[in-house]
């Protein structure tokens, strides 16, 4: 018999727990060295692949895996102890769809992901590290963009989201150049309370959910992706606001 569903903060997270003889195996304990990853041979099929980057503990990739079960998901976070979660979660759901791996959003992109391969590349809350000296290591810039963009199939979608208006705005800034970009301003239709642990928190403090997806533009080549990249400004925008207390918060719970 089926458990239980699990919930965090009252929202459902996807899915039922199995019994243990339909578990999965979703891990991937160690990713090979630097290449383009074959994901015929990841997945033993030949099929659509969805990204999810910086997954947290995998609320997205469960709920979209269980909805497209005919789409394989890859799904990569820097942190091992919210992958732990994130794949026993993948497990007891049975989930041949999914493999979860460490990785920093950036090399995995620039390292592991062949040109034109992924339909889509999901980004939900990346870190805007609030203190100035820190702003070199915020994820989304120009380099970043252009790699996504030579990573996607034509017309591939880029979704992105943030809580930090001040990241919002340096994002539309930039995505424009490399994506046909519209902002979604309404919660997500298939997740309604929110497709992030992330998202779930700050709408529960009253913040400001930005969404929005690009599609790929056609005929801006790779030389012409990092040309551009270069002549656009870096992320440097100070970050201000009640988000830094959300930022521990929703990295302390799985």
């Amino acid at each position: 018999m089926e458990q239980e569903t699990e919930f965090e903060f009252g929202v459902a997270i996807p899915g039922r727990i199995l019994p243990e003889n339909q578990w999965a195996k979703t891990g991937i304990k160690r990713l090979p060295p630097p290449g383009p990853l074959d994901w015929t041979a990841i997945f033993g099929r030949t099929a659509p692949v969805v990204l999810e980057l910086g997954c947290g503990n995998g609320r997205y990739t469960l709920q979209s895996a269980l909805a497209r079960p005919e789409v394989d998901h890859f799904a990569t976070d820097i942190l091992p102890v919210v992958i732990r979660y994130a794949t026993r979660r993948g497990n007891q759901r049975g989930l041949t769809n999914v493999r979860f791996a460490v990785r920093d959003a950036e090399t995995f992109v620039r390292d592991y992901v062949a040109p034109g391969t992924v339909l889509e590349v999901h980004l939900y809350h990346p870190q805007p590290y609030h203190e100035q000296r820190l702003a070199h290591k915020r994820l989304v810039t120009p380099l970043f963009l252009a790699d996504v963009h030579r990573c996607l199939a034509p017309g591939g979608l880029f979704v992105i989201q943030t809580d930090n208006p001040d990241y919002w705005a340096y994002m539309k800034e930039v995505l424009p150049v490399f994506f046909e970009f519209e902002e979604h301003t309404e919660p997500w239709p298939d997740a309604p309370e929110g497709r992030s642990r992330r998202e779930i928190l700050a709408r529960s403090r009253g913040l400001t959910i930005y969404r929005g997806v690009g599609k790929a533009r056609e005929g801006l080549s790779r030389t012409e992706a990092l040309k551009v990249a270069k002549t656009l400004p870096a992320p440097t925008f100070r970050s201000r606001g009640p988000w830094c207390d959300l930022d521990a918060l929703e990295r302390e719970g799985h």
